[in-house]
């Protein structure tokens, strides 16, 4: 990691692939990761952490599955939500996004419970960020 500031502009300028998350640094035990996202992701859950998630430029979906129901919460750009741990989740941007996520250094983008991985999901528990 950087003992330097780190641009998001550059980090993201830095990669093309979609769902498939870049650490641009570590706090404590936690990865901050950059992503660039299009289209679905797929319905997973992590059974024992929470999810954070910034919008940094574009408008992320995320659909869930609560007690209560399904329900889909819409964040526009600088908008941020935390889907907390054991609940089913659905991230999806139909018109495409840039993401910033604090998760559990080791956690899978896929989570410990998931449907079927397609091949535009990176199943990963982050890259190290070329810049």
């Amino acid at each position: 990691m950087s003992n330097e500031p780190i641009s998001l502009a550059t980090a993201l300028a830095s990669f093309d692939a979609l769902w498939s998350p870049r650490i641009v640094t570590r706090v404590n035990d936690y990865d901050v990761r950059l992503a660039k996202v299009e289209g679905e992701h797929i319905w997973h859950v992590h059974d024992d952490t929470d999810e954070f998630f910034l919008v940094l430029d574009g408008e992320l979906s995320i659909s869930l599955r609560e007690p209560g129901g399904e329900r889909t919460v819409l964040l526009p750009r600088g908008s941020v939500f935390t889907v907390p741990r054991g609940t089913e989740h659905r991230p999806y941007a139909p018109s495409g996004a840039a993401i910033l996520m604090f998760e559990p250094t080791g956690t899978p983008t896929v989570g410990d419970r998931h449907d079927e991985i397609p091949d535009h999901v990176d199943a990963t528990t982050g890259h190290a960020l070329d810049t």
